[in-house]
């Protein structure tokens, strides 16, 4: 899988450890966000990020600013973005089985290494069920964009 990860300056050192552990688990990864040393805003993250998925050269995408919440806010404005902050795995799974989502944000000051490996795990492994119920809320969701 292609998977878009960005960061502001809160997070490059977090950002670089999961993309590795992204790699390491034979996913694409699209590093868009910013060096360490660098200052970035979390909304020029997050636009980079989205872009890719609305172009379709990134399936899922993944935000780390210093608490997911900027970042998540953001993402959401941009069409056809489904963006959720965890900080806990069941969370994760869950945002991607019944909401579809395709942005995962979290927070550098919030989590750390290991939980931010199992938030990502627990997002890319879950599939969407496409239930009848959870279709039709995504869809409602969905197409508030297009009022």
């Amino acid at each position: 899988m292609v998977i878009a990860i960005g960061n502001d300056h809160a997070a490059p050192e977090l950002k670089l450890a999961c993309a590795a552990h992204l790699e390491e688990n034979g996913h694409t990864v699209i590093d868009t966000g910013c060096a360490v040393g660098e200052k970035c805003d979390y909304p020029d993250a997050a636009r980079k990020v989205c872009e890719l998925i609305q172009q379709g050269k990134a399936q899922l995408g993944i935000l780390i600013c210093g608490t997911g919440i900027g970042m998540s806010m953001s993402a959401n404005k941009f069409k056809g973005i489904r963006a959720a902050c965890c900080s806990e795995v069941f969370s994760a799974r869950l945002t991607r089985e019944h909401n579809d989502a395709n942005v995962l944000c979290f927070g550098a000051r919030v989590v750390g290494e290991g939980t931010a490996f199992d938030l990502i795990d627990a997002f890319v492994n879950t599939p969407y069920s496409n239930g009848e119920r959870h279709a039709k809320r995504v869809a409602k969701m969905m197409a508030i964009e297009n009022e």
